[in-house]
């Protein structure tokens, strides 16, 4: 798509439809269900090619007692034998869907990204654009032989409460928000607390798509969205919600309109708002 300062982010239906016989190409649905039919989902019909990538079983660590509701990324080890099942290897360009504004697919793309694999791209529009572009769908399930993923972390790209709190007030980060603006202003939420980190500017996901549609808007009105917001070039930015998906998706309409230094805090305001010697603001 042009416009945008890293087009090798994104993926249209046509780019895809073209790109899918290279066998350097690797699909993955990474459509969720909170009831766990996402299996049964991906067989109903999918993009020719496909892997299934459970992105709540295989991508997020099993909640425990002290993390509460956050979520958190899975470790390398894990990671690696996820990206190894689907077929991902060093020479591999991913291309990632889901059905839900690319939340889960921005989280698998972020989550390539912090164990070392650049070569990834989001289908704009996800699942629901394909279908509309009339491509064919498959039910066929043929899975990419297993390969070896070697995760190379980047610590930068990936930020703990620690982090977070360590760099408040700092005029080199800028916090971005991506939650809705009532969460935002601490009219409602889930976390024991309402409001939000100090410092932190609301740049709401769900207003980043066209009316709609799940595809991202036109990049010179994402550009005057971002500017409406005060988000600051040369900056480092630091993006959060309430469980990372919404903060992933950020990071990656932050990448694709060339900002180089960004980074996910996943623990987010399910781990903030839950922690009581933590200030928050409202």
């Amino acid at each position: 798509m042009t416009g945008f300062a890293r087009p090798e982010l994104i993926a249209t239906p046509e780019w895809l439809a073209d790109e899918l016989s290279r066998e350097s190409v690797r699909v993955l649905d990474v459509r969720a269900r909170p009831d766990g039919t996402s299996a049964q989902v991906f067989e109903a019909g999918h993009v020719p090619g496909a892997v299934p990538l459970d992105w709540r079983a295989e991508l997020i660590e099993p909640p425990t007692e002290e993390t509460g509701s956050a979520i958190h990324l899975v470790g390398p080890e894990h990671a690696a034998a996820a990206f190894g099942r689907a077929g991902v290897s060093e020479g591999s360009t991913v291309v990632l869907y889901d059905d839900t504004l690319s939340l889960y697919a921005a989280w698998a793309w972020w989550a390539l990204r912090v164990y070392g694999h650049e070569s990834a791209r989001i289908l704009d529009g996800g699942f629901p654009a394909w279908q509309a572009s009339r491509r064919p769908v498959s039910t066929a399930s043929l899975p990419h032989p297993a390969t070896t993923f070697t995760p190379r972390p980047n610590p930068r790209l990936r930020l703990s409460t620690t982090d977070v709190r360590a760099m408040l007030g700092s005029p080199d980060v800028q916090l971005l928000d991506a939650r809705a603006a009532a969460e935002f202003k601490g009219f409602e939420g889930n976390a024991r607390r309402l409001g939000h980190i100090p410092g932190a500017i609301n740049v709401p996901i769900g207003a980043m798509h066209e009316r709609g549609l799940q595809v991202v808007r036109d990049p010179d009105a994402l550009r005057a969205q971002l500017a409406s917001a005060n988000v600051a070039r040369g900056k480092r930015l630091v993006c959060y919600d309430g469980s990372g998906v919404g903060a992933a998706k950020l990071a990656y309409v932050l990448s694709l309109l060339g900002h180089d230094d960004v980074a996910v805090y996943d623990g987010g305001w399910s781990e903030w708002g839950d922690r009581l010697d933590l200030p928050v603001e409202r």
